[in-house]
């Protein structure tokens, strides 16, 4: 098993989660972000990828993009890794490749804990891709125990590079905001990565 065997069913079940659904957890009173003209030129192949349709075209002129720009905007105090071998518990199934790991260590040769927001990429349906996002959740939630790091919060995002849904997982629940967020305004969404990648 792996983590994109996982349904919601049985994170419930085989982790004793507890999941919310609909809550916000995210501030309302987020700060401007001054989005770079780099990524605002990347951002112009938005319909390219768009028509292409996969996930592969998503991640790597969308979302890659959007997670470097939160990188360049806190100074690279964090880490964004993509396609990273995550395996952290294989017995109970939480192994695998994370399309993408935020990690508060500046350090990019290693994934370090804490492992703060893992964001799994999906082409259109992002109900499908719960279950997958919540067990890598877990997945880091165990990392930073083992490591001695952690952490209140640990936020997970499903997306299709123009729809972003949001999750939280502190202890034994996961808070599930079932509001899709918009790439646009990017700077709004930038500022809730942000928020997320600091907290």
């Amino acid at each position: 098993m792996a983590y994109s065997s996982f349904t919601v069913t049985q994170i419930k079940e085989e982790f004793g989660i507890v999941i919310r659904e609909g809550d916000r957890f995210l501030p309302t009173d987020l700060p401007k972000i001054s989005v770079s003209q780099r990524l605002l030129g990347i951002l112009e192949d938005l319909p390219w990828a768009i028509a292409v349709g996969t996930e592969k075209a998503r991640s790597e002129v969308i979302i890659n993009p959007i997670l470097l720009e939160v990188r360049r905007v806190l100074q690279q105090k964090i880490s964004v890794f993509s396609g990273e071998e995550f395996n952290v518990e294989p017995e109970l199934g939480l192994n695998g490749v994370c399309d993408f790991v935020i990690s508060q260590s500046s350090e990019q040769l290693v994934l370090e804990a804490p492992a703060i927001v893992l964001v799994e990429a999906k082409k259109a349906d992002l109900k499908l891709g719960l279950g997958q996002c919540m067990a890598e959740m877990i997945a880091a939630q165990r990392f930073n125990a083992s490591k001695g790091r952690s952490i209140p919060s640990v936020f997970g995002v499903i997306t299709s590079g123009t729809q972003w849904r949001f999750m939280q997982l502190e202890g034994k629940e996961i808070t599930l905001d079932l509001q899709d967020y918009s790439l646009q305004p990017i700077d709004e969404l930038l500022a809730i990565l942000i928020w997320m990648a600091t907290r």
